[in-house]
């Protein structure tokens, strides 16, 4: 592997101290729906609604690698690629510049190898047909072949507090993405919501059951 470096890219905006949840808690949020998770936890953590699986059935689950780059400039996700630890999911803010295509098919093969959870950007991504059957889940705003530059002088940010609208993504933070959405949920909640979503299921499956013997939602809820 002459002339390949297999250090970690460093530096003052790459972030080193990353609180995670347990493993055991990401792997149980794995079969929970994002949206039980985003009301269990008291209706938080929605991330941009445009953002959805690049094919239907797609879902990821793990911790964030969060990533605020320069918009229309992918250098800070080819960064973030060999930051990310296996089974973490890079969460990209892009400023705004929406209309590029940050990730491709050399970014999720790069990805996959890995053995990275998958992607989570706010803004378009390219090669949709292939991504669909790669087996890497990529959630974005939509498809668009705009290019993207790669500008050594500017600035991005890896696995800081990042703002996605009105949401704050930290690094370690738990992502959850399934065909209604993206939810993000805090580490330090992790447990607790992951928790209360368990029970949430549960009990909406005994709703669900009443409502198949022919009971009525007004009756159910107390309506």
């Amino acid at each position: 592997m002459s002339g390949t470096s297999l250090e970690k890219p460093a530096g003052p905006t790459i972030g080193t101290v990353v609180n995670r949840p347990d493993p055991a808690v990401v792997e149980t949020a794995r079969g929970l729906p994002t949206a039980t998770l985003h009301e269990a936890g008291g209706r938080i953590g929605v991330m941009p609604s445009a953002i959805k699986p690049v094919a239907p059935g797609m879902k990821l689950c793990g911790t964030a690698v969060t990533v605020d780059s320069p918009g229309g400039d992918n250098l800070w996700l080819h960064r973030a690629l060999y930051v990310a630890e296996p089974g973490e999911v890079l969460v990209v803010h892009v400023r705004g510049a929406h209309d590029f295509g940050y990730w491709g098919e050399i970014m999720s093969l790069a990805a996959k190898v890995r053995g990275l959870g998958g992607l989570v950007i706010d803004g378009c991504v390219r090669d949709g047909a292939i991504l669909a059957d790669f087996g890497l889940p990529v959630f974005a705003r939509g498809l668009c072949i705009r290019g993207t530059g790669k500008d050594y002088g500017a600035r991005g940010w890896i696995n800081f507090p990042t703002l996605f609208d009105d949401l704050v993504v930290n690094p370690g933070d738990l992502i959850v993405g399934d065909t209604d959405g993206v939810v993000a949920i805090p580490s330090a909640r992790a447990r607790q919501v992951v928790d209360a979503a368990v029970q949430r299921e549960q009990k909406e499956a005994l709703i669900l059951d009443r409502l198949r013997q022919g009971e009525r939602t007004l009756e159910v809820y107390n309506f």
